[in-house]
């Protein structure tokens, strides 16, 4: 099921970008094929940028792709990891879950106000930031599962 629920996450994440790059490249073809830029192309992409960016950061990238300090992690002994971990995805996942209800309710007022040119309701041009703050939590949590069991604790680097 996980492994499903990961290869329909890649695909849409996938659809995305290749949407994207299709609304780029009408975008430039009309711009410079044509001398006709098209207003619609610019927000689109934009949107879509937006989508790709927070989508990906959300459900298709791995923890371990993120951002880490591993110079610290790895001249660390194991229980020291095993509290960074806590307390840092406490930080974040807490962090990301007092911030939702506000945030959710930013972008549901946001649904009253269309984008300009496509008059697309800003609400679902920037519903992926609510999903990306839920899935923070939700990765949050299962790291601090994890930690507490003493998964994933191991240094990535060989210093020796």
């Amino acid at each position: 099921m996980i492994r499903w629920f990961k290869h329909a996450a890649n695909a849409i994440g996938g659809g995305l970008f290749l949407t994207l790059f299709i609304v780029f490249i009408v975008q430039i073809t009309a711009r410079f094929g044509f001398n006709q830029p098209l207003p619609w192309t610019d927000e689109a992409a934009v949107i879509l940028y937006i989508w790709v960016i927070l989508w990906a950061a959300a459900v298709v990238v791995p923890e371990r792709e993120h951002v880490v300090f591993d110079l610290v992690w790895n001249s660390v002994g194991r229980r020291a990891r095993q509290f960074m971990r806590i307390v840092g995805n406490l930080l974040i996942g807490g962090l990301s879950l007092a911030g939702l209800p506000a945030c959710w309710d930013y972008v549901h007022f946001m649904a009253r106000e269309g984008s300009p040119v496509l008059n697309i309701p800003l609400m679902w041009v920037f519903l992926p930031f609510v999903l990306l703050l839920a899935a923070l939590v939700v990765r949050s949590a299962w790291a601090i599962w994890e930690a507490i069991r003493g998964v994933g604790l191991e240094a990535e680097l060989n210093l020796n």
